[in-house]
Order: structure tokens, then sequence, then C-alpha cells
């Protein structure tokens, strides 16, 4: 039975694509996909499975012709002859001849498969278009695709973007449209109003727009904690100062590093520095904190290490540490807003002028499942470090449909893994970053919980201040 479904998986693969072809120009290939999956449920439970490819092309075959039948029949302006269909002029792959002709069967036992098949293929098509009053529908709808429009972190477009990703939405009858923006941005100042669902990256930000919209559902279908994107002779050289310990999985330990920050410290005054003698102040590349939750994340660790590793609480703590951390931030000079921006440089233009980026655990892992990253780039666990639980805020049913498919659906949340997110199903990114060989702590323990919401915010209003 696993080799008839495998078997059967790889023909409607090959149907899906042959109606693309054909179809393309009419319909949107998430269309098709649903069709073909739609027509494949209506012979769910069938004993016998051979035939269930021919049926389905010939099924969605006869939905999307229906709707195209004017434009195919238009005449030729060279012949002046009735064109022939598109769909029809193919070499149908699924006819009986094609399908056992790789099989030496005696001619008798072929064309009596055939004619089985011709009887199984008209009775079934039959009955799949008949209407309740018993007349026949030739345009038989395919069940409708319902549009979830959101507004998502930069990290996770790759994700949506994936066409798997994708056609396994398209199985469940929902097409997601995304737009990308920083995640605090998304908090702030966004109109989210023609929006279904918010897709921050963090349970502070979902927390501000639960407020703002009056929601109190959300979900978590995934996490990721932070990290910094480096390369290995930077690590190898911070080693040498005592920000960096180095192992299977290597750290870096944010206290040496604030004092390091807090003196103003150059790359060319580290000890036996051959590696990276620039002139410029040894600091993390990271977003601007004023919109994106990867440096609201930053700010929330360097705060609680500034705080004699202690949770900030209370406005004496705040203005305490605020020269601190605001020094982490302003000496970058120019930032971007969301996190895929200065990962992408990191990735593209190496180590001259990003030697270390803040980073989402989950976006080294996908570039190193793509492919993108090089042997000499490598990836730090700070100590501590703080789990980024990426939180879905539905605005009604459409988004709470897709939340509920993004923390249930196995196959949804497999292709999350393949995209380096962590779910609750651990063996999965486990088997991911073992088959790409990428370096990841098993378990992050060192992580810390952020301080309040709303200290938080005056944290970032503190920084923000620094700027002018």
């Amino acid at each position: 039975m696993v080799v008839d479904t495998v078997r059967e998986e790889q023909a409607l693969r090959q149907v899906t694509e042959r109606l693309v072809e054909n179809f393309g120009g009419t319909y949107s290939a998430e269309y098709i996909e649903g069709a073909v999956a739609a027509a494949r449920r209506r012979f769910a439970g069938h004993p016998v499975r051979t035939f269930i490819p021919i049926l389905v092309e010939r099924y969605v075959r006869r939905q999307l012709a229906a709707a195209g039948e004017e434009a195919d029949t238009a005449v030729e302006p060279e012949t002046g002859r009735a064109r022939k269909p598109k769909h029809q002029a193919a070499v149908d792959d699924s006819s009986p001849e094609t399908w056992l002709g790789s099989r030496r069967f005696a001619p008798a036992a072929v064309a009596a498969v055939i004619a089985a098949l011709v009887v199984v293929t008209v009775v079934a098509v039959a009955l799949a278009v008949r209407q309740p009053g018993g007349a026949p529908n030739t345009a038989a709808p395919v069940a409708p695709i319902t549009v979830v429009r959101g507004v998502v972190g930069s990290e996770k477009m790759a994700f949506f973007q994936d066409p798997k990703v994708v056609a396994a939405l398209a199985r469940h009858g929902v097409k997601v449209e995304i737009e990308p923006a920083g995640s605090r941005q998304i908090a702030t100042s966004i109109d989210l109003a023609k929006y279904d669902f918010a897709f921050p990256s963090s349970e502070q930000a979902a927390e501000r727009i639960q407020r703002q919209r009056n929601v109190t559902a959300k979900y978590i279908p995934f996490s990721s904690p932070m990290v910094i994107a480096t390369f290995t002779p930077i690590a190898e050289l911070l080693a040498k100062a005592g920000v960096v310990h180095q192992g299977a999985v290597s750290t870096f330990d944010m206290g040496p590093y604030l004092r390091m920050v807090g003196n103003n410290t150059r790359w060319d005054q580290l000890d036996d520095n051959t590696t990276y003698p620039v002139r410029k102040n040894v600091l993390i590349s990271t977003t601007d904190p004023r919109s994106s939750n990867s440096a609201a994340m930053y700010l929330a660790i360097a705060g609680y290490v500034a705080n004699n590793n202690t949770i900030v609480q209370g406005s004496d703590a705040e203005q305490n540490i605020l020269p601190t951390v605001a020094r982490l931030f302003v000496g970058q000079g120019y930032t971007q807003s969301s996190s895929e921006g200065p990962f992408e440089a990191y990735l593209a233009t190496g180590i001259g002028p990003t030697p270390m980026v803040w980073i989402y655990e989950s976006q080294y892992v996908d570039a190193s499942v793509r492919g993108q990253t090089k042997p000499d780039m490598t990836m730090l666990y700070p100590s501590p470090t703080i789990l980024s639980r990426h939180t879905l805020v539905p605005f009604g049913e459409p988004g709470e449909r897709l939340g509920r498919l993004l923390s249930t659906d196995p196959d949804l949340q497999r292709l999350a893994a393949e995209h380096g997110f962590r779910t609750g199903a651990t063996d999965q990114f486990a088997e991911v970053t073992a088959a790409h060989n990428i370096p990841v702590a098993k378990d992050v323990l060192d992580v810390i919980t952020t301080p309040t919401y709303d200290t938080l915010e005056r944290l970032l209003d503190g920084v923000t201040k620094s700027y002018n």
C-alpha cells in the first residue's frame, strides 16, 4: 500500500503540472492545485487506487475547460479553421495505453482492462458531477479558495512564499496574501484594518496589537531564539578577548561584550588582531529598535545584563541602564527597519561591513538549508538569549483558520522546521539541522524573560530620544 500511495502522489503531481501547463493562462497555479485536491477527495476511501489520477485529471479538465470553452474554439487567423483546445492538443499521458504500455500484458488482457477502465471512468465522472436533483452539472465549481490577507515579520516571508507552503494551504482551501514589515512597526504604525491577521515575531508586539484591536485570540505556531551571525575568524578573535566561548555550539558572553562597548573598544585594539584590524568600534549590527522586534529583544537582553543579570523593573533601573543600552544602537549609525535587511547584507557582502549581525536562529538555519551560507560563516548563541515566540493575532474567522492550520497541520509544521523554526515537534527541527550539518543548540537553556510590555516600551522610547 505504501508503494501504491507513492505512485499515486507522483502521478497526481504530474497531473497537476500538465493542468497548470494547459490552463495556466486562465487559472492560477494555486487554483488548479486546489481543484486537483478537491477532485481527489471525491475518490477518498475507494480501495482500488490505480486509476484515481486518471479520473482526477479528467474531472478537473472538464471543470476548467467548461469556463474556457469559448476561447479554446477560437478561429485561427491563418487558416480560418477552428483552433484545437490546448489541453486536447497535448499528449494524453493519462491514457490507458500509456499506463499499461510499459507492462507486458497479453493483448486480450490489455483490451479487457482498457474496456473496464472506460466504464469505470464514465460512471465515476458521471457520479462526481451529478447534482442532488439528478441532473449533470458540466461546470461543477471547485471548492472555493479563501484569501487571507496579513502583515508579517520579514523573517517569515520565505516561509509563506515557499511553493510547498502555498500548496499545503491550498489543500485546505486557503490562499495567503502577505506584506512584510518590522514586527514593532506592525504593532505601532501600520493600519491593520485592511488585514485578516497580523503575525509579528514576539508576544510583546502581539500584546500591543491585541490591546489596540481588542482581540484575545492568538496562536504561537513556532519560535526561534536570538543568535549572532558572524564568521569563524571573528569568533576566534573574540574568543581570545574572552567574549566567545568556543565549542560544538559556541556562545557569546554579553557581559564582557557590554564592557567592551562601554570602553569604546575598536577592532584594531584587540590583541593579536591580524584578522580584522579596522578602526571602528566593536558592535553587533542590528535593526532599528524603533520598528523591529529583533532589536527590541537585543535591548531586553542587554538591559538584563546591565541590570546585574536581573529583569529591569521600575523607573530607577530603567534610567540607570539607558546610557549603556543606548550606546549599542546609536553607535551603529543607520539601521534598517526589519531583520531581513542586515542579514541579507551579511550573506552578500561578507565580513567587511557586517562582521556580526543580530538575527533569529531561523534565518540562519533557513539560509543554510538553501545553500546560501559560506564555509567561514558561523552562528553564536548569546548568553543569555531570548526565545522569540512568533505570535499570530487573528482579526476574524479567516485569520483564526490560518492560525489553527499553522499550529496543528503536520505538513505546515514540518515545512516550518525546514525554514528553521522550532515547532512543538522538536524532532522535526533536529532532523532538518542534522541533515544539513548545521550546529545548533539542541535545547536553548540560558533564556531570560523579557521585561513587561510597558517597561520595554519606556526603554525603547529612551533609546529613541538618544538618537536626537
